[in-house]
């Protein structure tokens, strides 16, 4: 099942899409609500890639508009109150969001079937950022817990402007702090 939910600000021009991914935390943590609000403090609208553990991690973005799916990781109540896959409809532009399986090779590939007609796939599961265009947008923030192949510790940004739907990939500098 797909839902779609819109979202609307100023026509989406200039708006600013916070991503992340694969947090993995038991519960409402204090240095991601820093994250948030360091980073994402002018988004409209705040992606949640799967992976979360427990539903209290999206607390840390307590007062911004958020939208989650579930991950391969994540309990039954997680997944019972999350969808496995969501279309957001943001300035004009869908974006096919969806957490991921399997092998991360080729991962985007595999998950662009699962949607028809978006302009912008955003998953994760693989922990490795991604960010390029091949007909579609494919974003992955990575992982602000890091780990697997990737060691870098990553969120990510979506801007929505008079040029398209763009993505940009930031590296928490303060890594040995963010989980």
């Amino acid at each position: 099942m797909v839902i779609i939910f819109g979202i609307h600000q100023r026509e989406g021009i200039g708006m600013k899409i916070g991503v992340v991914s694969d947090t993995h935390l038991k519960g409402y943590d204090e240095r991601l609500k820093r994250i948030a609000d360091k980073y994402f403090a002018d988004a409209g609208l705040i992606l949640h890639a799967g992976d979360l553990v427990d539903l209290r991690v999206l607390d840390a973005f307590s007062g911004r508009e958020v939208r989650a799916v579930h991950g391969n990781m994540d309990p039954g109540e997680t997944r019972g109150a999350l969808p496995e896959k969501t279309v957001v409809e943001a300035g004009g532009f869908r974006i096919g969001l969806i957490h991921g399986w399997g092998s991360p090779f080729g991962l985007g590939r595999k998950l662009r079937k699962e949607f028809a007609d978006i302009d912008c796939l955003v998953y994760g599961h693989s922990h490795y950022p991604d960010n390029r265009r091949d007909g579609i947008l494919y974003f992955n923030p990575g992982s602000a817990a890091g780990n697997l192949m990737w060691t870098g510790k990553t969120i990510g940004m979506l801007e929505i402007g008079e040029n398209g739907i763009s993505g940009r990939i930031i590296g928490l500098r303060d890594s040995s702090r963010a989980f």
